[in-house]
């Protein structure tokens, strides 16, 4: 199936966004509003706005592609596992299908749309298997094997966030005790290899930390400002994080050892991290043997709702 244009919306915590591409993947329409925290309601009203307000420029009705943070259940077709707690439960797709009269709705979860973004013209185009790898709030994943999104049967390709850490060292089990990730499990990797998990730690080592805090004083971007001026505790904060990152991607690659490694999130804009992970991966990967590309993302914050869009085009191509 051809389609003339396709939407994607990127159904955000802060901020939701919609684009519109054309066939060859060129943007014709871009906008982006707030989101209406703790509403189902009010997300389905916006989500339908910004909808109308892009086919109106189109002059076409289009297919949609809806990247959300969560998966939706074979079993019940509703949400589950969203952080934006109130679309848990919801049918999303059906209630969108009802009030837009759209059939072509397809929902993805937002590391998968990242993923997918980037393994069609991003960083991964020339690679069959592609990792989107996330470090930003959170961290997530997504995995594209010849452009086509490789979910698993219980939607749990690529959830490597809330797995432990491989490889705990018992300074890290004493230190981070008192750390409790959002999904109620201790020494999950996204503790630690978030962009907040950075932070997190770097507050540590500086004696000013709270277990309850979501934000820090000193900013990821401010923590790799200190290291270049020879701070010790933000040089030896980075060192942590690039180790436990290394230990994490070293043991999801003996899983998937993928063709390309894409990094998005606010920690994918360290440029060091390209320098020093793949020599740090190969001192802890079965056989030391580690050739993968670990390569920056091409389309940053805009991979997601791109990916979006592309969801149309990926699913017409099973057809």
């Amino acid at each position: 199936m051809s389609y003339e244009y396709t939407l994607g919306v990127d159904l955000g915590g802060t901020k939701t966004e919609i684009i519109a591409l054309d066939k060859r993947g060129s943007e014709c329409f871009r906008k982006k509003v707030a989101t209406v925290k703790a509403s189902y309601g009010d997300t389905i009203k916006t989500i339908c706005a910004l909808v109308l307000e892009a086919e109106q420029h189109l002059s076409c009705k289009c297919p949609l592609g809806i990247a959300i943070p969560g998966a939706v259940s074979e079993h019940t077709k509703r949400i589950k596992n969203a952080n934006s707690f109130w679309l848990n439960d919801q049918d999303l797709k059906g209630d969108l299908a009802k009030s837009l009269s759209k059939d072509e709705i397809f929902l993805e979860n937002d590391a998968n749309c990242f993923a997918l973004s980037e393994a069609e013209d991003g960083a991964g185009k020339d690679y069959a298997t592609v990792w989107g790898l996330i470090l930003g709030t959170g961290s997530g994943s997504g995995i594209v094997i010849n452009k086509q999104v490789l979910r698993g049967r219980n939607l749990l390709s690529g959830e490597w966030g809330h797995t432990t850490l491989p490889w705990l060292t018992d300074e890290e089990r004493e230190l981070w005790r008192d750390v409790k990730c959002y999904c109620a499990r201790d020494y999950c990797i996204e503790t630690f290899v978030s962009g907040v998990g950075f932070e997190r730690d770097f507050a540590k080592r500086k004696g000013v930390f709270d277990p309850n805090a979501l934000t820090f004083a000193t900013t990821g971007k401010d923590i790799v400002e200190l290291m270049a001026k020879g701070d010790h505790d933000a040089k030896a904060c980075y060192e942590a994080y690039l180790d436990r990152l290394s230990r994490a991607i070293a043991a999801f690659s003996g899983f998937l050892d993928p063709d390309v490694i894409v990094l998005g999130g606010g920690m994918s804009n360290v440029n060091k991290l390209y320098e020093d992970l793949p020599d740090r991966v190969r001192h802890y990967i079965f056989g030391g043997e580690f050739d993968t590309p670990i390569v920056p993302n091409v389309y940053g914050s805009d991979s997601g709702v791109r990916g979006a869009a592309w969801l149309p085009l990926m699913h017409s191509a099973k057809v």
